[in-house]
């Protein structure tokens, strides 16, 4: 049976667990763009808030909003792209964004722009999934 989209997934980084999802909406304030928001819950839970990773629709960019993209499919028009329902662009994410400095800020919750990360994600999910190397 095929796993339902909506259902959150696990990933195991450095001995840390998360939990993450990946949802599209429409921007109330902006047009009704469309935004991908990718949301990592540390675990546990209780002492730790939620990452979000948000990629907005806009100039030479493009987020799926159906045909022809497939669902996940975030990137630069003529450039980096990630598919986002992929655990190892998922993991590459989460490495840039922690090799940036980013750490855990107690139950609040951190938003930033996936835009800022997607060139380095993808290339590091590039070099991972290269022709010597296993795919993660």
């Amino acid at each position: 049976m095929p796993r339902h989209p909506k259902k959150p997934r696990r990933l195991t980084v450095d001995g840390r667990a998360y939990v993450w999802t990946l949802r599209h909406s429409h921007s109330v304030e902006d047009s009704g763009r469309c935004c991908e928001t990718l949301t990592l819950y540390p675990q546990p839970a209780v002492t730790d808030g939620p990452l979000r990773i948000v990629f907005t629709e806009g100039p030479g960019r493009y987020v799926p909003g159906g045909a022809p993209l497939g669902s996940g499919d975030v990137g630069y028009i003529r450039g980096a792209f990630l598919n986002l329902h992929e655990p190892g662009a998922v993991r590459a994410l989460l490495d840039v964004v922690s090799a940036r400095g980013w750490r855990r800020e107690g139950r609040r919750v951190v938003e930033i722009d996936g835009w800022s990360l997607l060139e380095a994600a993808a290339a590091a999910r590039a070099g991972a999934i290269g022709p010597a190397s296993p795919r993660r």
